[in-house]
């Protein structure tokens, strides 16, 4: 076993014993401040707006849009290193290529709102032919095609 492995196993003990210790309190101010996060991100890219699918999910999966919200914007999202220009694009060709053409809108909603063209956007749907295929590319195709008619 190498030294750090053997470090991080002989620490994990006191970390755990440590984060049970924390008061509920403060675990609440923690999950509501990285929830807090997550939302200024949300506003950030929907032009001041919360998120209509988030608000939804709230009320019927509470403890997805928690996560989605503290950890996936608030933890994820807000991280430094990528702007959401670059962050948008990125989301829109991943969805695309997975086929979540449904998250692809609202990422490529969110990206017209910031300031990416719709040529960027198309171009993100070309490249993803190469690893996803056409069926993907010509569904996500559609789907920006009906964001962009709605836009106009």
């Amino acid at each position: 076993m190498n030294a750090l492995l053997r470090r991080q196993l002989t620490t994990l003990p006191s970390l755990l014993l440590t984060a049970a210790l924390l008061p509920l309190s403060a675990q609440a101010t923690t999950t509501e401040a990285r929830s807090e996060r997550g939302a200024e991100v949300i506003r950030s890219l929907n032009q001041g707006e919360n998120q209509s699918n988030l608000k939804a999910m709230r009320e019927e999966f509470p403890f997805l849009a928690e996560a989605t919200e503290a950890y996936a914007l608030g933890d994820v999202w807000s991280r430094p290193g990528l702007d959401n220009r670059t962050r948008q694009l990125a989301a829109v060709a991943v969805m695309a290529a997975l086929g979540e053409v449904g998250m692809m809108r609202v990422h490529a909603g969110y990206a017209l709102n910031i300031g990416v063209s719709e040529e960027e956007l198309k171009e993100m749907i070309y490249l993803i032919t190469v690893p996803a295929g056409f069926p993907r590319a010509i569904a996500a195709s559609q789907v920006l095609s009906e964001l962009l008619a709605e836009r106009h």
